[in-house]
């Protein structure tokens, strides 16, 4: 009887032991998997529109815990105020000027052959997720996956657009798309409905909540997220929300937030929102075709009717910041389920944008983004990054930064193998700032359309008009170019081009122009590469 109870407690032993060796061989296995990467991507946030950038009104407490929890980029620019070609220096990690690709509709031979991070991902061996709105061409929208778009003009895929006609909100989103054209939806039948003009793109929505392009890229990525719990790959995953671009029609639950009512001092114990402090900037002082859309020359904003009615500017304004809330509401949620998911510390989460919006300041609305490519509003973006146990909690840093260093970033911290390249990737890797905090010691970056390329500086921005050969009725070198000192007029409110003692700051500008286009010659053998595709 001894023996077979010896017998028994030996068995049990080597039975735990070897449970025991097995689960440390899985726990070694799951350690040396390397992390997912979770970009969480909005379109046109003005960067200031956020609580822990002390905006008097804002209410985002999701990424302001994010902020509180990452390394904060205070100057981290656009290459482009325009969704595409921004969004291709992000995935591909090459500038506007070598993709010859400055607006949205462009395509050549360089954006055909690009890589993307997507596939450099899935060179890596991870699965590759894209959820939202993409916008983009060629090569860099290649690598995915698993794809499930919302962007109405891509067509429907199969995606948000057949599943909320089988929710049977089809009519509800059409109305809120129809917004952007600043009417109801096309081809409304009913004698009897009263449709209100959308001045400025904006109106409340008539979705219900948890119906949204928001909702509905939220929703994936989170069943992403329980999918991967289980996963032995890693994931990529370019979660990506439409707002809050226009049109401007949040849902009442986040617009009843605000009060539109009034203009106010901007603190939350006073009642009305606070007014954009360069609202009234005369409009002779802005380029020529934001004083065309202030005068009213935009029929579907109405510009010169809501500076009439400024009531119309405070609905358009305070439907902005409800878009913002409600993405930062999603933001939120997918930041939970990857908590519960037990993968929050084995996931590098970065927040971003592609440009910003003007939200009233110089008395504007959206980005005119065919008429300028200067300003703050539109070209400094958010950029935030978690990198688990390596990124200094909530610290910023003024380091000038712009999106084609993601990739080379990326690339640095996770250690990844790179596919055989036909273009380089022109950005700088930040991992040495993030993880060891060493300065990169650059002291300008360049941001440029076809008609204006702005060099930014540590203390001052030239906006540089130049020939445009592409459009030629995009062509504002008349008007001249536009300078503007960081420290004396953070508003830019005030051209100082031709005052003397700006001369020396603008000839560096301008020399550092110089300098980016022997680094980066592209406009002209890509303009060639354009012309011929278009043929």
């Amino acid at each position: 009887m001894k023996n077979k109870i010896i017998l028994l407690i030996v068995g049990f032993l080597l039975l735990m032991f070897n449970c025991k060796s097995k689960n440390e061989l899985v726990n070694q296995t799951q350690t040396k998997k390397k992390p997912n990467v979770l970009l969480l991507f909005s379109d046109q946030h003005n960067k200031k529109v956020m609580g822990f950038e002390n905006h008097p009104d804002a209410i985002t407490p999701n990424l302001d815990k994010l902020a509180g929890e990452s390394a904060v980029f205070d100057r981290a620019y656009a290459t482009r105020g325009i969704c595409v070609p921004s969004r291709m220096s992000l995935m591909t990690g090459l500038y506007p000027r070598t993709m010859g690709l400055m607006d949205n509709k462009e395509k050549t031979t360089i954006t055909r052959d690009a890589v993307s991070l997507a596939s450099i991902f899935k060179f890596n061996d991870y699965n590759t997720y894209s959820f939202g709105k993409r916008h983009l061409v060629g090569g860099g929208d290649k690598g995915w996956d698993v794809k499930k778009e919302v962007h109405a003009e891509e067509g429907d895929n199969g995606n948000y657009l057949s599943w909320i006609t089988k929710q049977g909100y089809q009519s509800e989103f059409s109305y809120d798309w129809a917004a952007e054209f600043g009417k109801g939806p096309k081809g409304s039948n009913d004698a009897n409905a009263k449709i209100p003009i959308a001045d400025l793109g904006t109106r409340i929505s008539k979705l219900s909540f948890g119906y949204t392009m928001e909702a509905y890229t939220a929703s994936e990525t989170i069943k992403m997220i329980n999918k991967q719990k289980n996963s032995d790959k890693p994931f990529f995953c370019f979660s990506s929300f439409y707002r809050p671009h226009q049109p401007y029609t949040p849902l009442k639950k986040f617009r009843d937030l605000y009060n539109v009512s009034e203009w106010g001092e901007g603190t939350k114990l006073k009642s009305g929102i606070k007014i954009p402090a360069s609202f009234y900037q005369p409009t002779k002082d802005l380029p020529p075709l934001l004083q065309f859309q202030r005068n009213g020359g935009n029929k579907v904003w109405n510009m010169d009717k809501a500076f009439k009615d400024e009531q119309i500017w405070r609905d358009f304004i305070g439907g902005y910041y409800a878009l913002v809330t409600e993405v930062d509401h999603y933001v939120g949620e997918i930041l939970e389920a990857l908590d519960k998911a037990n993968m929050k510390e084995e996931t590098i989460i970065i927040y971003t944008t592609d440009h910003g919006d003007f939200v009233g300041n110089h008395g504007m609305v959206e980005k005119a983004a065919a008429g300028h490519n200067v300003y703050e509003d539109i070209l400094n973006i958010p950029l935030i990054i978690r990198i688990p146990e390596k990124t200094t909690n909530g610290k910023h840093t003024a380091e000038l930064v712009t999106l084609v260093d993601i990739i080379p970033t990326l690339v640095d911290v996770l250690d990844l193998k790179v596919p055989v390249l036909k273009h380089n990737f022109e950005g700088q890797s930040l991992a040495k700032l993030l993880i060891e905090n060493k300065p990169l010691n650059r002291d300008y970056i360049v941001s440029e359309s076809w008609f204006q390329a702005t060099v930014i500086g540590k203390d001052s921005k030239l906006g540089i008009m130049v020939e445009n050969k592409v459009k030629p009725r995009q062509d504002y070198r008349e008007y001249g170019d536009m300078y503007f000192d960081r420290n004396t007029d953070p508003l830019e409110i005030k051209n100082g081009i031709k005052e003397e003692k700006n001369q020396a700051s603008i000839l560096k500008l301008r020399n550092y122009y110089e300098e980016f286009n022997k680094k980066i010659p592209g406009i002209g053998k890509q303009e060639t590469v354009q012309n011929k595709i278009k043929k």
